[in-house]
């Protein structure tokens, strides 16, 4: 089955063709090489069976971009910004507010590093090949001259979209021919003049073939913050093997570096098992650790007013309703007062956490006496444990039991837990006099 394909619309009123498909905990953007097509890519067996597999632990969302596929066709090939821009744009369509990125071949690649170096807080890690660059330059012995860059482009234009004439590029292009043995075949050959045919115009092409070629983002790597992964094909003996994989990660702080079996350039051409396991691993690995960072000691305060229903059923929906809101005006002044930081609103219940026992503790015993003067009994309680930050929620069994032992607390009442281990009680810090 073909995954649905949406639009995205940018800040400048362009479409952008995505896809969005699988299931999990890390939610993984496809930056493809230069050129794609959505649709026409999933006719390829070979592309099929490795974004499935990527699908089988992640969400993935792939897209075409600006002026290629099924995305918007343009005049001149876009900047970078505005490409970065565009993924952008399809996270936000997408509802993903930070993604793992991975980018393949040079358009992939430097459009992954360039976005994860300017959004940073979107970006969980980036895993790429080492194909950052398709021009040959001082210190950079990678890719092709100028005037090689010329011939080929010129003559790759003049055979676009021809099976016959695009055979040497295809063998160039995959590592296909007969020392490779991977995809050498006729129907190989029909689906990618086709894929060519689709997904750029012969004079689409060549514009962004020169704007990749001319993209260097060697100056980003240093500033690149998030997590990095360079692969590189073990049997790869020049272009994207391990030297040119060590090129690239040691210019990009902490990253690491991993060797995959195979040889093709092309990361979907072959098996995808040792490939997509490496991205895996390294993935949730990353959030294995953010989650682990995230884990602070922090106090949980939880309030509910004593008997609620039988209140409100006696005052009337309006004068209860009137009623909740100076109850919610008073909660939330005090909090304020002793720093603490509203986290969820149940009803007429308050979940709160401060950063110590002192501060939740005073805040319950005022919240307690304050909310007497409306009529109503509180109860609350507090507990201090390490917590967890989970999808940008507070969550872990300090926050269990917090819960439970507000639950436990009489009217007026404010309970906490005293001491540890199997020693551990409720301690009651004040409960109304019953002649108040």
């Amino acid at each position: 089955m073909i995954p649905k394909t949406r639009w995205a619309k940018t800040i400048d009123g362009a479409y952008i063709a995505y896809q969005d498909f699988g299931e999990g905990p890390i939610t993984l953007l496809v930056i493809h090489g230069w050129i794609s097509h959505l649709e026409i890519y999933w006719e390829q067996p070979r592309f099929a069976r490795f974004m499935r597999r990527l699908s089988m632990g992640m969400r993935v969302v792939h897209f075409d971009k600006r002026g290629t596929g099924m995305s918007d066709r343009i005049s001149r090939a876009p900047d970078l910004e505005t490409r970065m821009d565009d993924v952008r744009a399809v996270m936000d369509a997408a509802g993903v507010e930070r993604a793992a990125l991975f980018g393949w071949g040079t358009g992939g690649s430097t459009l992954a590093l360039f976005f994860a170096a300017s959004y940073p807080e979107r970006t969980l890690g980036v895993c790429i090949d080492a194909e950052i660059l398709g021009r040959r330059v001082p210190g950079y012995r990678w890719g092709l001259t100028e005037d090689e860059h010329e011939r080929r482009l010129e003559a790759l234009v003049a055979a676009w979209g021809d099976e016959e004439r695009m055979l040497e590029f295809v063998h160039a292009g995959y590592g296909t021919g007969p020392e490779h043995g991977a995809v050498d075949d006729p129907e190989f050959l029909r689906w990618n003049a086709k894929f060519a045919r689709f997904a750029a115009t012969p004079g689409s092409f060549a514009a962004f073939h020169k704007m990749w070629f001319e993209t260097d983002v060697r100056n980003v790597l240093p500033a690149v913050s998030s997590p990095t992964l360079v692969l590189y094909k073990s049997g790869a003996h020049d272009f994207g093997g391990q030297e040119h994989g060590t090129y690239v990660a040691d210019r990009i702080p902490g990253a690491q570096l991993a060797g995959v079996r195979g040889t093709e350039p092309v990361v979907w051409v072959e098996e995808p098992e040792p490939y997509v396991a490496a991205i895996e691993a390294f993935l949730f690995s990353v959030r294995a650790e953010e989650a682990e960072l995230d884990r602070v000691l922090a106090s949980v305060l939880f309030t509910d007013i004593v008997a609620a229903t039988a209140k409100a059923a006696s005052l009337g929906d309006r004068r209860w309703g009137g009623l909740v809101e100076r109850h919610h005006a008073t909660v939330r002044a005090l909090l304020t007062r002793y720093r603490g930081l509203e986290v969820d609103t149940a009803g007429d219940g308050f979940f709160a956490t401060f950063d110590g026992p002192a501060r939740a503790v005073r805040c319950a015993l005022a919240i307690a006496e304050a909310t007497r003067s409306l009529g109503i009994e509180v109860r609350a309680g507090v507990h201090t444990g390490e917590v967890n930050t989970i999808a940008g929620k507070v969550g872990g069994i300090a926050v269990n039991i917090g819960a439970r032992v507000g639950a436990l607390a009489g009217p007026g009442e404010v309970l906490d837990v005293h001491g540890e281990g199997p020693g551990r009680r409720l301690r009651p810090l004040v409960r109304r006099s019953r002649h108040a």
